[in-house]
């Protein structure tokens, strides 16, 4: 017998507090009789328990007990490393010469080989085409294989696409090659950070989905210094734009293995009624020594999670993609998609163009891949200083303080495009931009992998933070389109003028952040789920006490069946409920 048989069997002998027992007779069903009531209240407080140890663990505690959990979420966030490494490399292999004497066109008026901005246009938005098809279908293979046979998949099909780019023998194969390599990059994009939202505890969460954030700065910066090698020693070698591409197969096989070694998540075993398996998976990312102790959390873990889930379902949840835009969710979606675009169309474009923004700003081909490394070492500076901010402030507040700051900045750097362009001016555009990383990869650029999972209901968590991604990247499509007409010599040629563009982007954003976004530092999933639900104002969510576990409004959502299921609940529970096909060939708990 488990612990909480244990427990449930000293429960069911104890008398309700008679303070309550006409409060709870009340709220029950009618057929329900009082040893169900009895044993379904034992296990509503532990949960509550559980709810406030959560809230009361400082982040030296968490860090003993889950150190497994933040080495199995860095592991599985690390596949981001290839997506910010393409992103950088594409951009910055605008202003490599060979890149464009092989792929481009010579313009007699600036008498340059150049990459059409028609074609940089092109190229970018095959990358987040693909994005968006991998995100549509990592939903639903999410939701049927679980987080890591998914992820393992899509790295086997990277490794696959990455040949046609690198072999590519004209443009139109890249950009074939990009939109099939932005399909697994999809699937990163929303299960890296779901993953890392579901296994680490609320002391944890933030550094683990900022952590995301990291692995883009780092891929960036990866790239930078392959391309400035590139510009000094491959400049007019073909190995120059190909050797960048062929990098990219260093990271499949061992990530994938790191993926394969990980434990599942729990929240989708639980929600899988896979109970024997999440409890495994829970021990493995707990660090506790005394045995006993960690059978209490696993199993306390494991009942929040239930409890948290079916009191959704009560509400008639299922979890498709038409309830993230009912009335119940469609706020959260709206919350979870507008901090995610802010983070595509305020400026932060200009980082991804940065070695080409610099040369029409006025800066050499050589101080111009300095300043894009320079900029992505600041960039990981900056994701420190966020991981130090956050323990002192929201996480509302540090987008809302970062977006007026990337507002400020840009409106000087846009400004100063409309003085005469010299070296200095190029300096001064080039220092406002690592300003600009600084603020961003400190703020907005972290934060916001945190809101988003904070933000939506258990049941469509996947569902809302692939629809937000995917108005992300339909923003970063927009990015595509405009800022190569922005800098591109032979179209508007804007240079610094684009600050104002994204200034006014930026300024917008601003006003919606302090008006809608509330603060969720602190808060349970429980939590944010009860504070939804009562329709609490952003400006409100901070100060508002809310009881997620109400024992009356939970025996008035629930039947019989289910009080008795929640009060019995123990990880040996049946474990093959709705199963997929891979689920059923599995005949041992994960390990």
């Amino acid at each position: 017998m488990s612990k909480i048989e244990d427990k449930n069997s000293s429960n069911s002998q104890l008398e309700l507090p008679k303070a309550d027992n006409e409060h709870i007779e009340n709220a029950a069903p009618n057929d329900v009789d009082d040893e169900i009531i009895t044993r379904f209240l034992g296990a509503s407080d532990e949960v509550k328990e559980g709810e406030k140890q959560e809230k009361e663990m400082g982040f030296k505690a968490a860090i003993k007990a889950y150190p497994k959990c933040a080495v199995w979420s860095v592991v599985l966030s690390t596949g981001l490393i290839m997506e910010g490494y393409d992103t950088c490399l594409l951009n910055s292999m605008y202003a490599l010469p060979i890149f464009c004497e092989r792929f481009g066109t010579y313009d007699t008026g600036s008498k340059v080989w150049e990459i059409s901005a028609k074609w940089q246009i092109g190229l970018s938005m095959c990358v987040n085409c693909g994005e968006i098809i991998g995100l549509q279908m990592s939903g639903w293979f999410a939701d049927k294989f679980g987080y890591r046979y998914t992820l393992i998949g899509s790295m086997f099909f990277l490794a696959a696409f990455t040949f046609i780019i690198f072999f590519a023998r004209n443009i139109a194969m890249i950009a074939v090659g990009q939109i099939l390599c932005g399909i697994p990059w999809g699937f990163f994009q929303t299960l890296a950070v779901s993953y890392a939202s579901e296994v680490c505890p609320l002391a944890l969460r933030y550094y683990l989905t900022s952590y995301v954030n990291v692995c883009w700065v780092f891929g960036q910066l990866f790239a930078s210094g392959i391309m400035k090698n590139s510009q000094e020693r491959l400049e007019h070698s073909n190995m120059g734009w190909r050797l960048p591409f062929g990098l990219m197969w260093i990271w499949p096989v061992p990530i994938s293995i790191g993926i394969f070694l990980a434990p599942e998540s729990p929240w989708w075993l639980v929600k899988k009624n896979r109970f024997t398996q999440a409890a495994n998976s829970l021990r493995r990312l707990l660090s506790i020594k005394d045995p006993n102790q960690k059978e209490v959390v696993v199993d306390t873990m494991i009942k929040r999670m239930k409890f948290t889930g079916d009191k959704e379902q009560a509400k008639g949840d299922i979890g498709t993609y038409w309830e993230c835009f009912n009335k119940k969710n469609w706020r959260r979606t709206r919350i979870a998609s507008m901090v995610w675009i802010g983070q595509s169309v305020t400026g932060s474009t200009l980082m991804g163009y940065s070695t080409y923004f610099y040369e029409k700003a006025g800066l050499s081909t050589s101080f111009s891949f300095d300043f894009s490394i320079i900029m992505y070492c600041l960039g990981i500076a900056g994701a420190v200083i966020s991981w130090i901010l956050s323990n002192s402030v929201g996480r509302a507040s540090i987008y809302i303080w970062g977006m007026l700051g990337q507002a400020i900045l840009l409106w000087v750097v846009g400004i100063l495009g409309f003085v005469h362009q010299s070296s200095a001016i190029g300096w001064a555009v080039g220092s406002l931009l690592l300003a600009y990383t600084v603020v961003y990869d400190s703020t907005v650029g972290p934060v916001t992998y945190c809101i988003v999972t904070e933000i939506p209901s258990g049941k469509v968590r996947t569902k809302t933070v692939v629809i937000a991604r995917n108005l992300y990247n339909i923003g970063g499509i927009f990015n595509a389109v405009i800022t190569p007409y922005q800098l591109n010599s032979t179209q508007w040629n804007w240079g610094a003028k684009s600050g104002i563009f994204w200034a006014v982007s930026a300024t917008l954003w601003l006003a919606w952040s302090i008006w809608d976004l509330p603060e969720t530092k602190g808060r349970t999933f429980a939590d944010i789920d009860q504070l939804f639900e009562e329709h609490i104002s952003a400006r409100k969510f901070k100060s508002t006490d809310v009881d997620p576990f109400n024992n009356a409004k939970m025996l008035r959502e629930f039947d019989k069946d289910k009080l008795n299921e929640l009060g019995n609940l123990n990880n040996e529970s049946s474990d093959y409920d709705n199963k997929s096909d891979i689920e059923k060939a599995e005949a041992t708990p994960v390990n």
